[in-house]
């Protein structure tokens, strides 16, 4: 079940946090919960997943991209994910997780997420995402002259582009077997 009560409470935290710029920062604070473990003990893997989802809406938020979607009647999807974990997080540890832009294309944004156990990298997502409308993918510079922003993407690093362009190789829709 999608873990509403935590999407309400990182409402209430950050209420008062200021706005921040397409590609500033957005940091929360969470601890891992019995209802978050799976049968090793440990954070299950789709629940990082979803925890990831709460900093990337409360990001929307501080940018003013909510007020987009509102005020033009967009949605907002994820087209493509990829994810690192490289340390367990076990029950009732504290981790932060880190959310920011990291640069847009014509069609999508790309949105580096990470989670840290105090100085030590826990996980680390790279997600495409793209506003939507009735008559399918909004152009980003749409959006981004919506919200008054007219500079370009920063430069999208190596290791980001590398993905695009694997991700280009892609069969879509997948090779059916068995």
């Amino acid at each position: 079940m999608y873990p509403f009560i935590r999407l309400a409470k990182e409402f209430w935290v950050h209420r008062k946090a200021s706005s921040l710029g397409v590609t500033d920062v957005h940091v929360s604070h969470h601890r891992c919960w019995p209802q978050d473990i799976d049968i090793f003990i440990e954070m299950n893997n789709g629940r990082i997943l979803t925890i990831l989802d709460l900093g990337r809406t409360v990001l929307a938020k501080r940018t003013g991209l909510f007020q987009a979607l509102k005020d033009n009647g967009w949605g907002l999807t994820m087209a493509g994910c990829s994810v690192r974990y490289r340390r367990r997080i076990k029950t009732f540890e504290k981790f932060r997780t880190v959310s920011r832009a990291i640069g847009w294309d014509e069609r999508f944004f790309y949105l580096d997420q990470t989670i840290w156990v105090g100085d030590v990298c826990a996980a680390q997502a790279l997600y495409r995402s793209a506003v939507t409308s009735k008559d399918g993918i909004v152009p980003t510079r749409a959006i981004l002259d919506h919200l008054g922003i007219i500079d370009d993407s920063p430069d999208l690093p190596e290791w980001t582009r590398n993905w695009i362009d694997a991700e280009g190789t892609r069969p879509w829709p997948p090779e059916v077997r068995g």
